[in-house]
């Protein structure tokens, strides 16, 4: 019913669809439905609250991962690096800076951007960078529906369902902003990571309106270089 609801709120909006029409998508007939929803605006928030929990868990796992898989170094050189394996401390802080020392402004020589160094070695933090964004390429290439309904009709959502999504997307950036501070750790500010991040997740979910007619197999190298690229210039 998820999905039913999620391709008709994308291709007619939510106003344009009634829960009869999602009923009918999904195999369920008249007033079953409603044993299922309270309502069209119920309906639309369990499609918006469980893409954000799948994004999270997704992206908690795939940083975890990368970083299980990865030579440890001999100790972190910040809290984020500590946090990209601790999801719970993501959770509890999802705003929080990684080190106030480390975000402040470093009066050496420029460093060189990550980009380069994602060419050049395999430390953890490249590691998660790529995992998060390969991660993030896959869900929008196969969730175009979800994120045609998120760009138009979040604000449609309860009080209750829109703060719940809100904090769910704020810990998924937190995740992304950690691995970008334990990549940058005297670089930049907490706030700029989170510009990065987010400029990131608009060029990814610029897809369901930018590639069409295009097989995904031949998008997704392309998307994520482009992806990885922009994180880190």
């Amino acid at each position: 019913m998820l999905a039913a609801a999620a391709r008709l709120f994308a291709e007619r909006g939510f106003d344009g669809v009634t829960l009869g029409d999602i009923g009918e998508a999904a195999g369920v007939s008249g007033p079953a439905v409603y044993r299922h929803v309270a309502g069209k605006q119920a309906l639309l928030g369990a499609i918006l609250v469980d893409v954000s929990e799948r994004l999270l868990e997704g992206g908690r796992r795939v940083a975890g991962s990368s970083v299980a898989h990865t030579p440890a170094d001999p100790a972190p050189t910040s809290r984020g690096a500590e946090s990209l394996r601790d999801p719970a401390h993501t959770a509890s802080a999802p705003d929080r800076p990684a080190d106030r020392g480390a975000d402040a402004p470093s009066h050496a020589a420029p460093k060189p951007r990550v980009a380069a160094d994602l060419r050049t070695t395999a430390a953890p933090a490249d590691t998660t960078l790529r995992a998060l964004v390969d991660f993030h390429v896959a869900f929008a290439l196969a969730e175009a529906d979800v994120i045609r309904v998120q760009d138009r009709d979040l604000d449609r959502l309860s009080p209750d369902d829109r703060r719940t999504v809100r904090n769910l997307q704020n810990a998924y950036v937190a995740v992304w902003t950690e691995a970008l501070a334990t990549a940058l750790p005297d670089a930049e500010s907490p706030a700029e990571r989170r510009v990065r991040a987010l400029a990131c997740f608009g060029l990814i979910n610029s897809t369901p309106h930018s590639v069409r007619g295009v097989p995904a197999a031949r998008v997704r190298p392309t998307l994520t270089r482009m992806a990885l690229a922009a994180l880190t210039a």
